[in-house]
């Protein structure tokens, strides 16, 4: 029934669970409380909710103006002071856009209320004001549902400096992603030729030079690869400043590491880097040093996200673009591998066997051309051999792989057609 009273009863074990979901109905309107209208909370009590009427979820300026002319009449001029600054507005705006006087309308309800029992009386009174409180709720009343709609269209960063940024990283990465660029010396997943993954082991010992061209986008792109961080650690001991990234790992470890071992690493990263006189003394300001040895009382996984984060931006600053300067780096950009495109031909189809091309002949894959191979065509072998080709099929194909349209079909003649 539309007007039965809703009593909710909740299981021990799932209190807080039921009481957040009730509230939360209670804030989006679908309920309401009887006795008081402002707080608009579940409480666990005895406290009795309605739910709210169907006709009352799609409203216009005129319905508010009405309801506060009602309102107006009902308490004869009585009005809370939030209600009296909504009437004046919400009239003028009314009268303004449709030319409609309030007080007629509202006064009509109100002789059509006096006419109802009063229990029906009071719940559509009760029921009427919860709504509104709700949907159009007083200034001094926070509203969560437009404060977080503000929070979701409020722009963040200006379009022309975030699309700047988007065709900045897709220039930079462009020749490093696999879908845009070819890998060097050849895809593995294609040709059976390991060679990629042997050039791009975590350690090897000398890089390719598209992954030394790497370390140079951003810091976090030579951490990131074992072999950059290996490097940088041997200019850091040069310049006798190690401990900076040694405390970085150290955070690192700790953060990913196992929850038994927490407390051993954080009184081991305690003594060596952050305690008076400690060995590998790292330089940061005073509180966050304050911050990180409060909190290695009682250590967590990211205990030292504040402490990391300072050492990764002196480095970034610093430390970062002097390597990039060094013989260190300069030595192994001349040392770095430049592997050849590995030339491959696929079949068209399986069982097909690849011959050589006849004149005229499109190249059978669209990489092997690109990538400065030979070109070559496919034949596919039939009971009687390879039949003479169509001038006009070849022509097809032709503008086909000039157009980018990578396909491998046979080609008809019109004889075989025939």
């Amino acid at each position: 029934m539309l007007f039965e009273l809703v009593l909710f009863s909740f299981f021990p074990a799932f209190v807080p669970e039921a009481q957040a979901f009730g509230t939360m109905l209670v804030a989006y309107g679908y309920i309401y409380p009887l006795q008081n209208h402002k707080k608009l909370v579940m409480c666990n009590d005895s406290s009795l909710y309605r739910f709210q009427v169907n006709v009352c979820f799609t409203f216009a300026t005129c319905d508010k103006t009405i309801y506060l002319a009602k309102r107006n009449i009902r308490k004869k001029g009585v009005l809370e002071p939030y209600e009296q600054v909504d009437n004046v507005s919400a009239s003028r705006c009314v009268m303004n856009d449709f030319l409609l006087i309030p007080h007629l309308p509202a006064c009509t309800c109100v002789r059509a209320g006096k006419e109802r029992k009063k229990p029906d009386r009071v719940v559509f009174d009760c029921q009427e004001r919860a709504y509104w409180m709700v949907n159009r709720p007083p200034v001094s009343l926070s509203n969560s549902n437009m404060f977080y709609q503000q929070a979701i269209m409020r722009s963040k960063v200006k379009s022309s400096v975030s699309l700047g940024a988007l065709v900045k990283y897709i220039t930079t990465y462009k020749n490093h992603d696999p879908l845009l660029a070819s890998c060097l010396p050849s895809n593995p997943w294609q040709t059976d030729h390991d060679a990629y993954w042997t050039l791009n082991m975590r350690r090897v010992e000398v890089p390719t030079k598209m992954r030394v061209e790497r370390w140079s986008f951003s810091l976090f792109e030579l951490l990131s690869d074992l072999r950059g961080r290996d490097d940088f650690k041997i200019f850091l001991k040069k310049e006798f400043s190690g401990e900076n990234l040694a405390f970085w790992e150290a955070a690192e470890e700790l953060k990913w590491g196992t929850s038994s071992s927490m407390s051993t690493k954080a009184e081991t990263i305690f003594k060596t880097f952050l305690a008076p006189g400690a060995p590998r003394w790292i330089n940061i300001d005073g509180r966050t040093m304050g911050l990180t040895v409060k909190g290695l009382e009682h250590p967590h996984r990211y205990v030292l996200e504040a402490a990391q984060t300072h050492v990764f931006l002196l480095m970034k600053k610093d430390t970062f673009f002097r390597y990039l300067k060094s013989p260190t780096y300069k030595d192994i950009q001349k040392k770095a591998l430049n592997p050849e495109p590995h030339n491959f031909r696929l079949s068209c189809q399986p069982g097909a066997e690849c011959s050589e091309p006849e004149p005229g002949h499109p190249p059978h894959h669209p990489l092997a051309a690109r990538r400065g191979g030979k070109s070559q065509g496919c034949r596919c072998l039939r009971s009687s051999g390879c039949q003479s080709h169509d001038e006009q099929d070849r022509q097809e194909e032709v503008e086909k792989y000039s157009a980018g349209v990578f396909v491998c079909t046979r080609f008809r003649s019109k004889q075989s057609s025939l």
